[in-house]
């Protein structure tokens, strides 16, 4: 009896483990390039939200392997030039997506001085700014920017001021090109109306989950 009961504990445990894994093909960011700063703003109420999000139960980047790989790279050079990326999102569960177009329909404007002061909250899907389908939620998009460097607006600013090549200052144009071009070298291609969002162009194809973070 003894035994079966600690075999049961075991097959329960293992199964617990499996269920907290990230999705097939995927790694944990912190495991393949633990000195990229996690800032992972929908864990928490820091975001357009004002909430945490569903499906982020713990502030954790997770990627497909292939991209978390070539952000390591990207990080090896910002190292060299002695800063380091930060990564606002990447991997989001489907459910999270569910969420924002929800919030986009709800009369909640609390958000709106620091996040979209000069749109509608409903036109943030028609616009471009937030997707209904998201290509973070194949692992394969990542949000981030580089610690200390001034990049003429906050993430998840959304206004055109933060378009990748929207007018901006002379320091916030240098960190904005230097961005691109890092990441460019390592795979990943910018999204031209948010200088913080790049997608690893290596594994196109790549189908979407809806797995909690934890």
């Amino acid at each position: 009896m003894r035994r079966l009961t600690i075999s049961l504990f075991a097959a329960l445990s293992a199964s617990q483990a499996r269920a907290d894994d990230p999705p097939p093909g995927f790694a944990r960011l912190a495991d393949v390039a633990p000195g990229i700063i996690q800032d992972m703003r929908y864990a928490g109420p820091k975001n357009f939200t004002g909430a945490p999000v569903p499906g982020y139960d713990a502030p954790q980047c997770w990627l497909r392997a292939e991209a978390a790989k070539a952000l390591a790279a990207a990080q090896q050079d910002a190292s060299a030039q002695g800063v380091s990326l930060v990564v606002y999102d990447c991997y989001r569960p489907q459910r999270a997506v569910s969420a924002f177009v929800d919030w986009s329909r709800n009369p909640d404007q609390r958000t709106k001085p620091t996040h979209y002061p000069h749109l509608d909250k409903s036109a943030l899907f028609p616009e471009g700014y937030i997707a209904e389908h998201s290509t973070h939620s194949t692992g394969l998009a990542v949000d981030l920017g580089v610690k200390g460097w001034d990049f003429g607006t906050p993430f998840d600013f959304f206004d055109p001021s933060s378009w990748t090549k929207a007018k901006t200052s002379t320091t916030a144009r240098e960190h904005r090109d230097a961005l691109v071009a890092q990441m460019r070298r390592h795979g990943f291609e910018n999204y031209p109306r948010e200088w913080w969002h790049f997608t690893y162009k290596g594994a196109d194809g790549a189908p979407s989950y809806d797995v909690e973070i934890k």
